[in-house]
């Protein structure tokens, strides 16, 4: 089981990333999503397909999978420090009653942690990471609404989903609400898929045998992970 001592690990590390990057209660607003267009339709099939060379590479030797794995198990790492918050609170929603050696207090705290480490962590990635992915990697491009990658369209459903429930839980721990875990089930509810695969698929994305479709090894050190 997470402990509340767990996560400042996690924040620490992002903090040392992103001393430059906005807070995240700077972050813009999303905007909502609109219908493809004929143009992203076509910029989707013109852009070159790496997945479609996977049966003409050799296989890694063990040295050449840990250099091109580096990146996703990286993520993964961080990953499971978000999955372990989310499941400690997520458990409680269900049982319907929080752990019993956590105070309403550090529970309610559990989840704005949380909340803020996951903010942390999406803007790292736009800022830093998404960026330099994206000049080979389509998998990672930006651009308005549905002309984003999915890994992006997912940062804005998470954070469309995040903001609900932060803002309850800010509420119950200024007194404004008393905290009910019915209520914080279905604040987590709606944005609880889109999260696990989101997670999932950035680790798999980052996986060796797609990056080394588009990065040399000599690359792979220079791409900020």
């Amino acid at each position: 089981m997470l402990r509340c001592i767990d996560l400042p690990i996690q924040a620490s590390y992002f903090l040392k990333s992103a001393r430059c990057m906005p807070t995240s209660s700077s972050f813009a607003p999303r905007s909502r999503p609109h219908r493809y267009c004929l143009l992203d339709r076509l910029f989707t099939k013109a852009v070159p397909s790496a997945m479609n060379e996977q049966q003409t590479l050799p296989p890694l030797s063990a040295q050449d999978f840990k250099v091109y794995n580096r990146g996703a198990e990286k993520m993964d790492y961080f990953h499971g420090f978000l999955r372990r918050s989310w499941n400690l609170l997520w458990d409680a929603t269900t049982s319907g009653r929080r752990p019993a050696s956590m105070t309403m207090k550090q529970f309610i705290t559990e989840g704005l942690r949380f909340a803020e480490h996951l903010e942390i962590h999406h803007g790292i990635e736009e800022t830093h990471i998404f960026p330099y992915l994206a000049k080979k990697m389509p998998e990672f491009r930006t651009g308005r609404d549905r002309q984003a990658a999915e890994l992006l369209r997912q940062h804005q459903e998470i954070h469309n989903g995040l903001e609900g429930f932060r803002d309850y839980l800010e509420r119950c721990l200024h007194g404004e609400e008393e905290l009910r875990l019915d209520v914080l089930r279905r604040k987590m509810d709606g944005w609880r898929e889109v999260l696990w695969t989101h997670l999932d698929q950035e680790v798999k994305t980052l996986g060796a045998e797609n990056m080394r479709r588009y990065w040399t090894k000599e690359e792979m050190a220079r791409i900020p992970m």
